[in-house]
């Protein structure tokens, strides 16, 4: 599994980030919810030699545990033994020591990874370094590149997947593209050797593909705000490059702005190749030769409104939306777009033919929806959920203790309490006209559309292309696709574990997964399996080769409950206030990639937990 872990607040998180971190423990028996309590397991406890305020990670599924601060590393095995610790100014030839920033590179295949130093100095040549986190050697350090992060500001503003705007690490030629004011320079990631430069191409790397058959490189630029100010003329580029030489095939310009997540940092742009076509998704759909950059065809609108609402910081708080517009959604010779008119604000569907883009057919306008998060194909029709839930991300103004990580506090370091920005991501509904739309493949003619809903609407479940299961706030829904008969309508809300928020696939049932709890309904007609008892609070969903967690993340905790989805039981559960983790999981918490243990960190400690006893 292919992981970056981001430093300090782990701005690239997919949950909130407490700023009082502390340790995480096991909830025991009778403490956790659920329909039966039961509890995990301790294999080890240890503790790093550092103060591991920086990065508290498992590298290559808990083969290795890393901790950092500014200016030390510990590495423990899997046993929680430790490997090595040391000062980077002592492991680092060139005297690498307050580390700005810093993030983690996890090779494949269990073979270690790389740890990623950057050394900021105000008064002098900045330092990067770059050790092997098996060893705790240094591989290479430099002193060569200037102008990584933006001078007068913090690393905790982050970057796409935890890199700096100026560094892009390219899994599949083990190699970091490193951004600078007149080129960029691909170097080895494990010896700084210089493989190739090129001046052609200026700025960040927003998004890259990598096409192994042609072992070429297409990669799309922004203006990164480190170097914004060095650059003069600097126009929007999508290169095919070389990978060997860094030769550039071709050069596109395109048209749109590359915007970044509010706290993820995530370029908000995607790249696919089909065929021998680009496909990129970038202020609506823009499609290119891939032999030889020509633009071919396109379609603008706009693709998750632009984080929707937000502005600066003001009044203790700045929130923006994703996760509003569906990513196009490609067949074998089409691609169905949901569009955001421009001018009435209203959506629609079009189907586009994906070899000349010509327009095929266009829905009926559909109004009163905030969202069109997802559309789906089903044999002949096409089914479309208008409404849904989105992403909110977002930025608190929080007075937390001080002893603070520099940079996002902005009171005073003397004791007491200090005001800090502290970010969020979460998922919320907003009021709007929910329902199922299916539309003829053939026509875009609606077929049959469900009754509003009044609450909100889940995501789809379909089952053998016939069958549609679906909630809203207190009720379960089966839907025939081909006649849009409704099959069931059970109230949810007898379940008594609150509004339903999504839904999970589980074999013959759905597991309406909801504010307080689940409930399990048979597919076949709508029966309740099970509803646990009240689990208050839980946000998020987790589904780990057959291991299913939930996740709490309330009053500055993170909760992770181990779920039995067989019966509703509860395996067991850890509650973290820690730092570090993976930012997948949130605050203190890391999960291997088989879903079989845990890792809860606190500051010097860490636990390794056993999920199936």
């Amino acid at each position: 599994m292919k992981k970056i872990t981001l430093v300090m607040l782990i701005l690239s998180l997919a949950v909130a980030l407490p700023a009082n971190a502390q340790f995480g423990k096991l909830i025991g028996k009778g403490k956790s919810a659920g329909k039966k309590s039961g509890s995990f397991g301790t294999v080890w406890e240890s503790e790093f030699d550092n103060k591991a305020s920086r990065l508290a990670v498992s590298v290559n599924n808990g083969k290795y545990i890393l901790a950092t601060d500014d200016n030390s590393a510990t590495v423990l095995d899997v046993n929680g033994k430790t490997i090595w610790s040391g000062d980077y100014k002592k492991i680092t030839t060139n005297k690498t020591n307050k580390c700005e920033y810093q993030y983690v590179i996890q090779k494949a295949e269990g073979k270690g990874g790389y740890l990623f130093l950057f050394d900021e100095r105000k008064l002098g040549t900045d330092r990067v370094a770059v050790l092997d986190i098996v060893t705790g050697k240094e591989l290479w350090n430099s002193e060569e590149y200037q102008n990584l992060i933006q001078k007068g500001t913090k690393a905790e503003e982050g970057g796409d997947e935890g890199e700096l705007d100026t560094v892009k690490y390219i899994y599949e030629l083990d190699a970091f593209l490193i951004s600078q004011k007149a080129s960029v320079i691909l170097v080895k990631a494990d010896t700084g050797e210089k493989i190739w430069e090129t001046n052609r191409f200026k700025g960040g790397v927003g998004k890259y593909i990598y096409d192994a058959g042609r072992n070429e490189i297409i990669m799309i630029n922004f203006k990164p705000t480190a170097l914004g100010a060095l650059f003069a003329g600097f126009k929007n580029q999508l290169v095919k490059i070389n990978a060997v030489n860094g030769e550039i095939l071709w050069d596109a310009t395109f048209l749109g702005t590359i915007e970044k997540e509010l706290v993820t940092r995530r370029a908000i742009v995607d790249l696919w190749i089909k065929g021998d076509k680009l496909y990129m998704y970038l202020d609506g759909l823009q499609v290119y030769n891939i032999n030889n950059g020509q633009k071919l065809w396109e379609v603008t609108y706009e693709n998750d409104m632009k984080g929707a609402n937000g502005g600066l910081f003001s009044g203790g708080k700045r929130s923006k939306i994703y996760r509003t517009i569906a990513d196009p959604l490609f067949t074998d010779d089409a691609v169905y777009i949901v569009i955001l008119g421009t001018r009435d604000r209203t959506k629609y569907v079009e189907k586009h033919d994906l070899a000349s883009g010509k327009l095929l057919w266009a829905s009926e306008k559909i109004t009163g929806a905030f969202c069109m998060p997802n559309i789906y194909k089903s044999g002949d029709k096409v089914l479309v959920q208008v409404g849904g839930k989105v992403q909110v991300q977002e930025f608190r103004l929080e007075e937390t203790s001080s002893g603070l990580s520099a940079g996002m506090a902005l009171g005073g370091f003397g004791g007491g309490s200090a005001k800090q920005w502290v970010p969020y991501i979460y998922w919320d509904y907003k009021a709007q006209k929910n329902s199922v739309l299916c539309l003829d493949d053939k026509t875009g003619i609606t077929a049959w559309r469900s009754e509003k809903f009044d609450k909100r609407i889940t995501d789809f479940i379909l089952e053998n292309n016939k069958t549609l299961f679906v909630g809203d706030g207190d009720e379960f829904y089966g839907y025939d696709i081909a006649s849009g008969n409704q099959l069931f309508d059970v109230k949810h809300n007898d379940a008594k574990v609150g509004k339903a928020t999504d839904v999970i696939d589980f074999g013959e049932n759905v597991v309406v997964l909801s504010e307080k709890g689940l409930a399990s309904y048979s597919k076949k007609d709508g029966k309740r399996v099970y509803a646990t008892e009240k689990i208050r609070g839980v946000d998020y969903f987790y589904e780990i080769e057959g291991n299913y967690y939930l996740r709490d993340q309330r009053n500055s905790k993170n909760i992770i409950y181990g779920i039995d989805m067989t019966n509703g039981e509860t395996k067991g559960s850890v509650q973290s206030k820690g730092k570090g983790g993976s930012p997948q999981y949130g605050a203190g918490i890391d999960i291997t990639d088989d879903g079989e243990f845990i890792f809860a960190f606190k500051g010097k400690k860490v636990e390794k937990i056993k999920v199936n006893n």
